[in-house]
């Protein structure tokens, strides 16, 4: 083996690429395969996002509408039967906290976390949340258990 006959592996080289823009004598000389003219010809082109021919674009065609507020919070919301079935199975006892919602896998550790009024509550617990909604204020406080707002 010399440095004249050193080939790839059989198999490594999926095929041979046509040289392109080479010559007149290659076959693929002249316009190097890329028709006549328009963009798509010139070297640097490339086809820009949502572009549809010249055509004004769908996202310039339609209007603009609707508003996001950027100091919106959202809140992970905890129903009370969710607060319920974890009492039943014995993930929690007494007190409810945002740490212990974390640790149980419930609530994320960057969330907020908002108690829901849907389901009922049969086991009395102190809940500490960042909020509450008036009807799980109420249904928490009925069977004697304690709301406290972080």
């Amino acid at each position: 083996m010399e440095l004249n006959n050193l080939r790839p592996a059989k198999g490594a080289v999926k095929s041979k690429a046509k040289r392109i823009g080479r010559g007149q004598g290659s076959g693929k000389g002249g316009t190097a395969t890329r028709g006549h003219n328009g963009a798509k010809s010139r070297s640097g082109y490339s086809k820009k996002i949502g572009f549809e021919g010249g055509q004004m674009p769908i996202q310039r065609r339609l209007p603009k509408f609707g508003f996001t507020n950027i100091n919106r919070k959202e809140y992970a919301a905890i129903n009370l039967d969710t607060l319920q079935t974890m009492v039943d199975n014995g993930s929690i006892k007494d007190t409810v906290t945002f740490e212990i919602l974390v640790n149980n896998g419930v609530v994320g550790k960057n969330d907020l976390v908002k108690i829901l009024g849907r389901g009922e509550l049969k086991a009395k617990l102190d809940i500490t949340v960042h909020k509450f909604t008036a009807t799980a204020k109420e249904a928490i406080e009925k069977v004697g258990g304690k709301a406290v707002t972080l």
